[in-house]
C-alpha cells in the first residue's frame, strides 16, 4: 500500500509539473483570459456576501504605454532586465532583516509577482513560495522579458475589481492604457504596494513622496529608453 501510495504520488507531481509548463508555454503566445488573484477575490466577495465586480480587458504590448512600462519598473523592480527572476541582493536584505529580529521585507521582483498574480493564490506559505519559486523559474526560462512586463500590466491589482492598465487608465483618468502619461503613470506605479487602500488620484502624503521617487527614479534611469534593454 505504501508503494501504490508512493507511485500515485510521483505521477501527480510528474503530471503538475508537466500542466504547468504546458500552461506556461500556452500563455507565452496566448491572451490570459484571467488570472488566479482575480478568481480568488470574486470568490471571496460571494463568500462574504459583497460580490465585485472584475474590471478587465486584455491589451497587447504595443497598445501598453511605454510611460507605465517604465514607472513600475522603477518603483518595484529596477533590476528587471537584467535578473533571471529573483533579486538576489535584496533576498539577502530581507532574510538579513528578518534574522535581526526586524519585520519580514518584501524582496519579490516582477517575474515573482506575475507567477504569483497568474497561477497562484495570496497567502504567505512555504506551499505558496515554493510554487512560486517554480513558475517564476518557468516564466523566466520561457517569456521573454517584454512578455513578462506585459502580462504584468495587464493582471496586477489597482483597485477593488480593478485589474490592469487599461481597467485602471479607464477608472482612474477615463483614458486607455496607451494614452497613460509620465505623471499618470508614476501615480499607478506609487501605489502598487497597496493598490486597494492607496489611492493615486487622492494620495496620503505618504503616497505623494512615494509618487515623486516614482518620477525621480523614471528620470535616472533615462527615461523610456531604459525599455530598450528588456530586448
Amino acid at each position: 500500500m505504501i508503494g501504490l501510495l508512493l507511485r500515485w504520488c510521483v505521477r501527480i507531481l510528474l503530471g503538475a509539473i508537466v500542466l504547468s509548463i504546458l500552461l506556461v508555454t500556452l500563455f507565452r503566445f496566448v491572451p490570459l483570459p484571467g488570472s488566479m488573484v482575480m478568481l480568488e477575490r470574486k470568490v471571496s466577495s460571494l463568500i462574504d456576501g459583497e460580490p465585485i465586480t472584475i474590471h478587465y480587458h486584455w491589451t497587447p504590448w504595443r497598445s501598453l504605454s511605454d510611460q507605465a512600462k517604465l514607472a513600475v519598473i522603477a518603483a518595484e523592480d529596477q533590476k528587471f532586465p537584467y535578473h533571471y527572476g529573483f533579486d538576489l541582493d535584496q533576498v539577502h536584505a530581507a532574510i538579513q532583516a528578518w534574522k535581526e529580529g526586524k519585520s519580514l521585507r518584501g524582496a519579490s521582483t516582477i517575474s515573482q509577482q506575475t507567477a504569483k498574480n497568474v497561477f497562484l493564490w495570496s497567502d504567505r506559505s512555504w506551499l505558496r513560495k515554493g510554487m512560486e519559486v517554480w513558475f517564476t523559474l518557468l516564466i523566466e526560462l520561457i517569456w521573454p522579458k517584454e512578455r513578462i512586463l506585459e502580462v504584468y500590466l495587464n493582471v496586477v491589482e489597482w483597485d477593488q475589481g480593478v485589474f490592469g492598465l487599461e481597467a485602471a487608465a479607464q477608472h482612474y483618468y477615463g483614458i486607455g492604457a496607451s494614452q497613460v502619461t509620465a505623471g499618470q503613470a508614476a501615480r499607478l506605479a506609487a501605489v502598487l504596494p497597496n493598490p486597494r487602500h492607496w489611492s493615486p488620484t487622492a494620495p496620503s502624503g505618504r503616497v505623494a513622496q512615494r509618487i515623486a521617487w516614482v518620477r525621480q527614479q523614471m528620470r535616472q534611469l533615462g527615461g523610456t529608453r531604459f525599455l530598450q534593454r528588456l530586448q
